[in-house]
Order: structure tokens, then C-alpha cells, then sequence
């Protein structure tokens, strides 16, 4: 949008922040700005705040690079969870959907995407490594637990199968069962977009892998 239109030039740059993220339009981001616009003070600058505070503070944590304000995360620090037990995802969202059906209390590990070869998307661009490691060293897991059991909650779609079957490749030989979420899971569908009932019967029904 030119200077000198019909908006100052603030509301101009705020609209264009906007216009920015994610599924926002020109008119939407008008609309954001506008109501920014219109909100009291002291909303504004809460809102303000919240985004300056999650730049600063939310980080990945360093064990299973779920998002965290602490490291390690509030699940990795949790003695009460079954940390020989890891259940891999591709995003930090896929963790947050899982967790909320209230059916796993293991650990988990966050692959930060899947495998991509034709999108230049390779094992080394994922957190493939950290979970390696935490495998072979108990140490570099939660609690040091020694990890007895792999979990795949990957998305049952090409890329993810594809993901689970490099992965499964890498610890057939590192002596952990290995299983992955039942099917009830549509095939092509992604985890986050799964019903809390379908993935708690999908954690419930899990399946090993051969």
C-alpha cells in the first residue's frame, strides 16, 4: 500500500504486518488493524506485549524440541511421565493435538517436518539426530530414562509413511520396539486436524511395526 493513501502512515505499516501471516488477506488485515485501532490502550499493548514476550522467550526444548518457555519443557521435567516410551510427531502442534485426548503419558520428540527429498528436505534438516541419540544414550533422554519404546504419530499420509520408514530403518537395530498410531486415522489426513476421539483410539490401538 503507497504512502500518502488514506490511512496514516502506522496504520499503513500495521496493515501490512498483518497482511504478512498466514491466511490474511488485504481486507482481514485491514479489519486486525482496525480493531487494533479501536481497542482501549491497554489491550493493544497486551496484545503488543504477548508477541514480543513469545519472540523472546518460547524456545524449542533441547530434548524433544516441543515449544517451551523453560528448558527442558514441562513434559520432559514431568518424573511422572514413562520417558522410556517416545512418541515421534512432525510438529509441535501434532504434540499438543495428541496430548489433549489425555491417553499418553510418555515422552515425546518432534521431528520439526518429514521427509522431502523432492522438496530438499533430507534427514539432516530434521531433528532425526536428537532422536538417534537419545536412543543410544539414556542420558541425552528425559530423566536418562533408557528408551524401550518408538511411537510414529506421523501423519498417514505419503510424506509420513515415508518419514516412518527411514526412521523405523535407523532403530531396527538399536534394540526398541517400534509401533506406530493405529489406522483409524484416514489415510492422507493430518494429525492435527484428527478428532481427540480418533487419536486417543489411535494411541490405544497402536501397532507394531515388523
Amino acid at each position: 500500500m503507497e504512502r500518502g493513501g488514506p490511512y496514516p502512515d502506522s496504520m499503513v505499516r500495521l496493515i501490512d504486518e498483518f497482511a504478512r501471516l498466514p491466511g490474511i488477506g488485504r481486507r482481514s488485515a485491514e479489519r486486525l488493524a482496525f480493531h487494533v485501532l479501536k481497542s482501549d490502550r491497554e489491550s493493544a499493548m497486551a496484545l503488543a506485549r504477548a508477541i514480543q514476550e513469545v519472540k523472546t522467550h518460547v524456545r524449542h526444548c533441547s530434548i524433544c524440541y516441543n515449544l517451551a518457555d523453560r528448558d527442558p519443557c514441562p513434559i520432559c521435567a514431568d518424573p511422572k511421565r514413562d520417558h522410556s516410551t517416545i512418541l515421534v510427531v512432525e510438529q509441535p502442534k501434532d504434540l499438543i493435538s495428541l496430548e489433549q485426548t489425555g491417553m499418553y503419558r510418555g515422552g515425546y520428540h518432534v521431528l520439526m517436518g518429514h521427509l522431502a527429498p523432492l522438496e530438499g528436505i533430507e534427514p539432516e534438516d530434521l531433528t532425526v539426530h536428537v532422536l538417534l541419540r537419545r536412543v543410544d544414550e539414556a542420558q541425552a533422554n528425559a530423566g536418562g530414562a533408557a528408551v524401550k519404546e518408538v511411537i510414529f504419530g506421523l501423519s498417514p499420509n505419503l510424506e509420513g509413511d515415508g518419514t516412518v520408514l527411514y526412521l523405523a530403518e535407523q532403530l531396527k537395530s538399536r534394540g526398541v520396539t517400534l509401533s506406530r498410531l493405529a489406522r483409524g486415522l484416514p489415510s492422507g489426513s493430518q494429525i492435527e486436524y484428527a478428532s481427540k476421539a480418533v487419536l486417543a483410539d489411535a494411541i490405544v490401538g497402536r501397532q507394531g511395526l515388523d
